[in-house]
């Protein structure tokens, strides 16, 4: 596919799926409660769609150089606006008042890591460049590595954080998808795990990502090879007969 195209046409799944992403970031903040609580996996899973929406809206950006770079100094302030004007005063304000501003932490992490993603394409970056950031990043942070810091980073004294409890009855992260609390070395077993797989997401070869999410395009890409052959084979032949001296463009996708 073309990494640059003009007009509404060229645009069209870019358009689309920025817009589902608005509206499903919107059906989870309005529709679901601001709290840190995550009743069941479909929940999270319900939870995780803007984000998965977001980062294929911004791999499926098709602008040139120009373009992104004019975007690229909206855009980029216009992030760290959000987070500076929105969501830090909120949190200072919930400190402030003695509440909880888990959810607003919660809500912010994906939007930050969005917002590096968005920062990396409109740089320059490829879309699957993009993709690999977006979801190692999300990985990461359903990993627990933030519980672990917690545990590790901070002096604890209360004897509930100190030493690194038997059972990690908050992370309801690792709750949903286990069926219950996680043990200790449970929490220490998914950790390993998503960092491994966030790792594996940055570094396996394209062609690894092309075999995993392409076998059901196996047939489609088949039957274009043997038409572009085709094509070439005809072109090729009434260039011949005319004397030209020009070879077609094939285009193929790296």
């Amino acid at each position: 596919m073309a990494e640059t195209g003009t007009g509404l046409r060229a645009h069209r799944t870019f358009i689309i799926i920025t817009a589902l992403a608005f509206a499903a970031a919107g059906a989870v903040w309005f529709g679901f409660p601001h709290q840190k609580s995550i009743p069941n996996i479909w929940v999270l899973l319900a939870k995780l769609v803007p984000f998965v929406l977001a980062v294929e809206a911004i791999a499926a950006m098709r602008f040139s150089v120009a373009t992104k770079q004019l975007i690229a100094r909206v855009a980029v302030p216009l992030c760290f606006l959000v987070y500076f004007a929105f969501f830090v005063p909120q949190i200072f304000f919930a400190a402030a008042n003695e509440k909880s501003f888990y959810y607003l932490v919660l809500t912010l992490t994906p939007f930050l890591i969005l917002a590096l993603t968005l920062s990396h394409r409109l740089g320059g970056g490829t879309p699957g460049g993009a993709r690999r950031l977006g979801y190692a990043m999300i990985v990461l942070q359903l990993s627990g590595l933030e519980d672990l810091a917690f545990l590790t980073i901070n002096p604890h004294t209360d004897p509930a954080w100190t030493p690194i409890p038997e059972v990690w009855t908050w992370a309801d992260h690792m709750t949903v998808r286990l069926g219950h609390p996680a043990t200790k070395y449970e929490a220490f077993a998914l950790i390993i795990v998503h960092v491994v797989v966030a790792v594996l997401i940055l570094t396996l070869p394209d062609r690894v990502w092309r075999k995993l999410v392409g076998r059901g395009k196996t047939a489609q890409a088949s039957g274009s090879t043997t038409q572009a052959s085709g094509s070439t084979q005809a072109s090729t032949e009434a260039e011949a007969s005319t004397g030209t001296d020009e070879s077609p463009a094939v285009s193929t996708k790296g």
